[in-house]
């Protein structure tokens, strides 16, 4: 297994987890009374990401867990698949 395809695996195993990490914000947010739909989540996560934060912050005086852990997810998924294709293009061009 090359270099490329194994950042390239880790950046999917960090989307998938970007991905649970806001399925959970979302039913914390429904759980608070906050309308959540599940339809349209994919246009709607960045609003629902914020809205957590925001009440997070409010209850506790802190952000919650859930916040970083998505955008934790997000940030390794885009930095390990930029250089995962990067490898990859470079590997082809020898």
């Amino acid at each position: 297994m090359t270099a490329s395809s194994v950042l390239l695996t880790i950046a999917i195993v960090c989307a998938l987890w970007g991905v649970v990490s806001v399925l959970v914000i979302a039913d914390a947010l429904q759980k608070r009374g906050v309308k959540v739909n599940w339809l349209v989540m994919r246009v709607l996560m960045p609003r629902y990401v914020v809205q957590y934060r925001d009440v997070t912050r409010r209850e506790t005086g802190r952000v919650g867990p859930w916040y970083y852990s998505f955008v934790a997810a997000m940030n390794l998924a885009l930095a390990t698949a930029i250089i995962g294709l990067i490898l990859r293009a470079s590997a082809r061009q020898m």
